[in-house]
């Protein structure tokens, strides 16, 4: 099964980003062997709207099961949903423990978004 973790950095020894949609990477991990795939996601940093159904169509491309991070909004959240990827919210810390915490079964699947949308003006 393959997982994703929004994180600050490209490696496992990196913080977990509390943003899904706008994560600076995306990593994609096997959570058996750690092995890692990093998706530079500095588009959706700055996109005006759609980076988490965007981020959401990367990892449903990717075959990605389950995504850690710390919020999500609500229509990333319903991307993901529709693409049965669980979210497990309020993720924090290095990548490689809430990795370990999945694997522990210490982490909770969220089942509505943990987040506001982006305000329209």
């Amino acid at each position: 099964m393959k997982i994703a973790v929004t994180s600050r950095g490209t490696s496992l020894e990196s913080q977990v980003d509390p943003r899904f949609g706008r994560a600076a990477y995306l990593l994609i991990i096997d959570p058996g062997t750690l092995q890692l795939e990093v998706i530079d996601n500095r588009e959706n940093v700055h996109a005006l709207k759609g980076s988490g159904i965007q981020a959401a169509c990367t990892l449903s491309e990717n075959g990605v099961k389950a995504l850690l991070t710390g919020y999500c909004g609500p229509n990333a959240f319903k991307a993901l949903k529709e693409a049965k990827i669980k979210v497990a919210g309020q993720v924090s810390g290095l990548v490689k423990d809430a990795v370990t915490s999945l694997n522990q079964g210490r982490l909770t699947f969220i089942d509505q978004p943990n987040a506001q949308g982006r305000r329209k003006d």
